[in-house]
């Protein structure tokens, strides 16, 4: 008998490492049907390895199921997890973008456990709007007449356009036909809402003159829009939010601004580039203006329109505008975060977003050296442990060329490559996600939090020391 064929004869069935759990009770939490399922395919995989000429030497009945074991426990796990964002990137998109503060994730589970007045006007006893719970708020913070808010700003720009604007011509400059991250592209958004593109200007200079000689009789809209993760530099021209406005006055053409990320505080007080906020595109006359709710706002994701009531009104009515309507926890969670900017001072210290790009550097530097000094005093031989400064970025497509000055501990691996470390925190039991530059692996302290040092401790100290003791254990069918 060859050696594959042994190995094949190893493999136990479905009923014999049913049997073994049960016997051992390690997986008593895991419902009967998911160990049958996870066994199915486990044992099916191990089977096609043995078979390709991998694991031979290892697959016997013991590691198989202590392989399978382990696949379980990986397998059962939430899909959706938590992790540490050692990027240094705030806004990080692919992380989940903005934290919420506690105060909203009080209105979640308040929201989520309970009934609510989603859509029930207390004081008549009738029916009401779900938007009512934010719109107020809305206006009171930014001026706007009226408001309403959608599930994402890729929704918001296309509702508003195919209210506004459906078989009729918008303007917009080639310098701002954007690709935003997951394809939202303008052209195929204006597109989808049935208006018609009129481009106008050069890809890096356009002026009032080329805004003015594009307008016809069918001309619905002056669209602006934010470039959000790129620039052009050098030999450029914009026209100006509010010279756009006065020109739609002249022309009886209304103006919409899709600002992209939108902020309500000035951020350049804290070192960044000076960016029009939502107040002062607002009160610039803006007829329509969108931006998004999980970006430097720091909210859940939403897509808010404010602006003209005239317009507001004409969007709320669209049938398309239930497709793309908010939920309870979205609104639960979104007037919390407004709430807070009723006082400007608590939002920049309550929104983890605007702390995270308001804390000063030498906070950030005496976290990092706090959580060098407890990995020195573990790792000893196992990794070379310092505090580096670094830049950080807002991300989520905003000020891409906004540097804000960070510390990172940076790590150098005795014991395996950067690039296994890099896997293997990725793989712990909570996910340590950082950045390799310069033959380090980087965790930049302004996107950790204090109670987060312990989680990078355990997570670093368990990969490396299975590296020193020698190369993990892989088992047949796990890749």
């Amino acid at each position: 008998m060859d050696s594959v064929s042994r190995s094949l004869r190893m493999i136990p069935n479905v009923n014999e490492c049913l049997h073994s759990f049960i016997e051992s009770g390690d997986l008593d939490d895991v419902p009967l049907s998911r160990l049958k399922y996870c066994t199915r395919i486990y044992l099916e995989k191990t089977r096609q390895e043995i078979l390709r000429g991998d694991h031979i030497s290892s697959s016997d009945r013991t590691s198989i199921i202590d392989g399978l074991k382990a696949f379980v426990r990986r397998y059962h796990r939430p899909r959706l997890e938590r992790v540490v964002n050692g990027t240094g990137v705030i806004v990080h998109t692919n992380l989940g973008r903005s934290l919420l503060p506690s105060s909203s994730t009080d209105a979640l589970l308040l929201a989520g456990q309970n009934y609510t007045n989603l859509e029930f006007d207390l004081e008549t006893g009738k029916r009401g709007s779900r938007y009512a719970h934010v719109e107020d708020l809305l206006c009171e913070l930014t001026g706007a007449e009226a408001a309403l808010v959608v599930n994402n700003n890729a929704a918001a720009v296309l509702l508003a356009l195919e209210t506004l604007a459906k078989n009729k011509e918008v303007v917009v400059s080639r310098g701002q036909l954007i690709e935003i991250g997951g394809s939202f592209r303008i052209p195929d958004i204006m597109k989808r809402s049935g208006a018609l593109l009129v481009e106008t200007g050069t890809t890096n200079r356009t002026r009032i003159e080329d805004y003015r000689g594009a307008v016809t009789n069918e001309t619905a809209l002056l669209l602006r829009v934010h470039c959000s993760n790129y620039r052009i530099i050098g030999f450029t021209s914009e026209v100006s939010g509010p010279e756009l406005v006065q020109l739609g006055k002249s022309l009886a053409v209304p103006v919409m601004e899709d600002l992209g990320s939108g902020c309500f505080i000035d951020l350049s007080r804290f070192g960044l580039a000076k960016e029009p906020t939502v107040q002062e595109t607002v009160a610039s006359g803006m007829g329509i203006v969108t931006f998004s709710g999980d970006k430097l706002l720091g909210g859940p994701q939403a897509g808010l329109i404010l602006g003209k009531r005239i317009y507001i009104e004409q969007i709320k009515k669209n049938p398309l505008n239930r497709a793309v309507r908010i939920d309870k926890f979205t609104l639960a969670a979104l007037e919390s975060i407004l709430r807070l900017y009723l006082d400007e001072t608590l939002a920049v210290r309550e929104i983890p977003t605007l702390a995270m790009i308001a804390s000063p550097e030498q906070s950030v530097r005496e976290r990092a050296k706090a959580c060098q000094q407890r990995l020195a005093a573990k790792m000893k031989d196992l990794c070379s442990v310092d505090v580096v400064q670094v830049d950080s970025r807002v991300g989520g497509g905003a000020m891409p060329e906004q540097n804000i000055p960070s510390w990172a501990v940076a790590l150098r691996p005795a014991v395996m490559t950067i690039h296994q470390l890099e896997k293997s925190l990725r793989r712990s039991s909570v996910p340590v996600i950082g950045r390799v530059e310069n033959d380090l692996f980087l965790l930049d302290m302004r996107t950790v939090r204090d109670d987060e040092l312990a989680l990078i401790v355990e997570g670093l100290l368990g990969t490396l020391v299975v590296a020193a003791g020698g190369e993990q254990k892989t088992y047949p069918g796990e890749k």
